[in-house]
């Protein structure tokens, strides 16, 4: 639901009641993510979307339903090849879908979007498979370790699904987990679906050039809190970068050794001069970043690798430097080349190939380590299944 916190934290301030569909396992070629979602209020107003438009009118219609009923259910949308009019999935992936009425003042439900909004680190987790009683039992976990809620199963299921949802957070991770229902950690019992909200991972361009103000626009769009800097006070400065989320004067190597990063963090070195390139690039190589990419012809990239060499860096650091930066897509312009290098880090972080679609025969929607799919979720409470002819299953993740 964190693509919808903003509207459904105004609809909760306006004491609106509503329905909320998130899409909490996946499985194929699904459209959207675990954590997509689609809110339908009592006057009908939508916002969101899990399926792109494949099945929409058939989730709106499951909280239009739940608005008058007050039952939370969980519906597996997928493909039947002996149905082709049947409501699902026409890429052949399949979906579960966990829809909730929320009413004004729930205590859990109602907090999650204003915690979102704000910036909290806050993980929501939600009972989304196991006994009947316990379906949508949620639970709101702080940073901290404190909660608010309760899944409906006692207390040593709460504790239990505390840890789950504090790790998972502490990951960053949205996605399933399985507890037993005495709150062992047992696969079968109780399905979690932990939702996490951190802070956006940080993209840091070097290099205050005009290529940087696009990538700057680039890596906004995507979602990244984007801090540009770069030694030259008259270069870097807010007036040439509105949209940078933070610009700092300082020597690029020693900035990075001081400023904070994580496992997520994307590096971008547009500096294209070896005496800020090398000694950041000795810092980056080193660093647990998501992506560590450096601007410059093939020329300049030989010459970059000697010097890197020089001051003791191993082959299996130089590795992971992605230079020239960017995918090649014939990029001219600074707004092409921002789109270039961004192509690059998604494929990176996706497990793309960078390759056309088009006749290539490889997954549209890679999987990554940690997803759970749709099998692996492995419901079977509550459950119906639209136009999917499949078998549930229970698979080893990646």
């Amino acid at each position: 639901m964190l693509d919808i916190a903003r509207e459904l934290n105004r609809w909760i301030e306006e004491g609106r009641d509503f329905a909320v569909a998130t899409v909490v396992a996946v499985g194929g070629s699904a459209p959207r993510p675990p954590g997509a979602a689609l809110a339908v209020d009592a006057g009908g107003a939508a916002v969101g979307s899990v399926s792109g438009g494949c099945v929409e009118g058939a989730v709106y219609e499951l909280c239009v339903r739940a608005l008058q009923d007050g039952r939370t259910v969980l519906e597996r949308f997928g493909y039947s090849d002996e149905d082709a009019f049947a409501v699902g999935l026409t890429c052949g992936g399949v979906i579960d879908v966990l829809v909730t009425p929320v009413r004004a003042g729930a205590p859990v439900l109602a907090k999650w979007p204003a915690a979102v909004v704000r910036g909290d680190a806050v993980a929501l987790a939600r009972v989304a498979g196991g006994p009947a009683e316990l379906l949508g039992g949620a639970m709101l976990l702080r940073a901290d370790g404190s909660y608010d809620g309760d899944l409906g199963g006692g207390a040593e299921l709460d504790r239990s699904a505390a840890r789950e949802a504090r790790a998972m957070l502490d990951a960053g991770r949205t996605g399933t987990v399985e507890i037993a229902e005495d709150g062992s950690r047992c696969p079968g019992g109780v399905t979690l679906f932990v939702e996490s909200s951190v802070a956006p991972p940080r993209m840091i361009v070097f290099g205050a050039v005009d290529f940087a103000a696009a990538l700057v626009r680039t890596g906004t769009f995507l979602g990244y809190h984007v801090t540009v800097c770069d030694a030259r006070p008259v270069f870097a400065t807010r007036d040439r970068f509105p949209e940078a989320d933070e610009v700092v004067v300082d020597w690029p190597h020693r900035y990075l050794r001081r400023t904070g990063t994580d496992h997520r963090t994307v590096v971008c070195v547009l500096t294209h001069d070896a005496k800020f390139d090398v000694p950041l690039l000795e810092v980056a190589l080193r660093l647990p970043v998501a992506f560590v990419g450096a601007m410059g012809s093939r020329r300049t990239h030989r010459d970059r690798d000697r010097r890197l060499r020089e001051v003791g860096l191993t082959e299996a650091e130089l590795a992971r430097l992605r230079s020239p930066i960017g995918l090649d897509l014939g990029a001219r312009t600074p707004e092409e080349t921002a789109l270039s290098i961004a192509a690059e880090i998604v494929a990176a972080g996706r497990g793309g190939t960078g390759i056309p679609l088009t006749g290539s025969g490889t997954p549209i929607h890679h999987d990554r380590a940690g997803t759970t799919t749709a099998a692996e979720a492995g419901s079977s409470t509550n459950v119906r299944i639209s136009g999917y002819t499949g078998v549930q299953a229970r698979a080893g993740s990646r």
